[in-house]
């Protein structure tokens, strides 16, 4: 078992000041086992309810009468299945002396933000959380972690087989299943071929118009479905930064499956050597560098951009947290160097540092204000914002 000893600390943290904590996640991404490693980690009394358990949703028949006399922590699994707890536990929170905290795990849906959102205003913060990173399985499995994804069965399977057999059952649950219980009734088959068309178009910027062809739709509707599977948190949609300047800037989303595993298998991809000769490998590799990335620095969605303008220049990572601006290019090379592009990223969006992610051994200066570091070595040298 890896042990996931960020996100228990976060979670720790999180459920000192706050009476209500979500994690939101894809299904099978590890919600349930972390919240059973936290209670664990506390050593308090606590109570857990799956809510795809026939025993546990008859007992929270009456959830009032549950809920109301447990101290300590209280955890409710797949609460998507009953978003009419939700004004229950603001009552419960809102009570005198109240000893309860409560953890509530569900796979994402807007349905579920919203419900929580409206009903537990001020008393919920959400943690959202992703497949195994760099930090959980250690920098020298990276190359394994990029070709099966974070997904813990997909990457602790027996054997390269056994982790493709598995992304290939998950594909097919999340479409049949999953999907229908977040209240999403579009055909399966629609929303595969839908999915397998952004693997093709992963790390590019969003075309409506080429998908509504594709589907013989409107531009509205491919973006309807977009949104759904980004909800889901198994697509990321990486929103455009604009700058006062005078240039013409890209004004649409760049698509990404979030994870690589899931990536490759859409594509067809299912051993290193695959994917060392699959055209999309470069795209495979900035997908996976900037989700890296962005779990390692502690990023916060909402912060995370891209930047590029019709006459070329680019930038695949942009964060702004107020003042301060950092800049991150990816590139599946040993050497990079510095490109008339990065040299316009540091200048017209002001940045303090960009960082150059490669593929190689050895971290060092390109140039003022831009490193190249190695992806081998990131965990040490570059710093997380937690």
């Amino acid at each position: 078992m890896i042990d996931r000893k960020h996100d228990v600390k976060k979670l720790l943290s999180l459920l000192k000041h706050h009476p209500v904590v979500g994690i939101i996640g894809a299904r099978q991404v590890g919600k349930t086992t972390l919240a059973r490693s936290f209670s664990d980690h506390i050593r308090s009394v606590s109570f857990y309810f799956d809510l795809e358990n026939p025993e546990d949703l008859a007992r929270l028949a009456d959830p009032m009468l549950a809920l109301k006399g447990l101290k300590g922590l209280v955890v409710i699994d797949e609460i998507q299945r009953f978003p009419g707890l939700f004004p229950i536990l603001r009552v419960l929170v809102d009570r005198p002396k109240a000893s309860a905290r409560f953890l509530v795990l569900g796979s994402a849906s807007p349905e579920l933000l919203r419900q929580g959102s409206e009903s537990l205003a001020g008393r919920i913060i959400y943690q959202e959380l992703g497949g195994f990173s760099l930090d959980d399985v250690g920098i020298k499995n990276y190359l394994r972690l990029w070709l099966r994804g974070g997904f813990p069965r997909s990457y602790l399977a027996s054997s390269d087989t056994m982790s493709e057999e598995w992304r290939r059952g998950f594909i097919q649950t999340f479409l049949e299943r999953d999907l229908p219980q977040l209240g999403i009734t579009i055909r399966s088959t629609t929303m595969h071929r839908f999915w397998s068309m952004i693997s093709h178009y992963h790390g590019q910027i969003w075309n409506a118009s080429e998908f509504g062809r594709s589907f013989g739709v409107a531009d509205t509707t491919v973006r309807h479905y977009l949104d759904l599977l980004s909800s889901a948190l198994v697509v990321r949609q990486l929103l455009p930064w604009h700058e006062n300047i005078a240039k013409r800037q890209v004004k649409s989303p760049k698509v990404y499956i979030a994870d690589s595993g899931l990536l490759h298998t859409l594509l067809g991809i299912k051993t290193r050597s695959d994917l060392e000769r699959h055209p999309k490998i470069g795209a495979s590799w900035e997908g996976f560098v900037i989700e890296q990335v962005i779990r390692w620095m502690g990023f916060r969605n909402e912060d995370c951009f891209f930047w590029a303008t019709h006459a070329g220049a680019e930038l695949d990572l942009l964060v702004v947290r107020g003042k301060d601006r950092l800049g991150f290019e990816v590139k599946l090379t040993s050497s990079p160097h510095v490109t008339p592009s990065m040299r316009s990223a540091l200048s017209d969006l002001k940045l303090q540092r960009l960082y150059v992610i490669h593929s190689g051994e050895e971290t060092f200066q390109l140039a003022r204000n831009i490193q190249a570091v190695a992806l081998p070595r990131l965990l040490e040298d570059l710093k997380p914002l937690r």
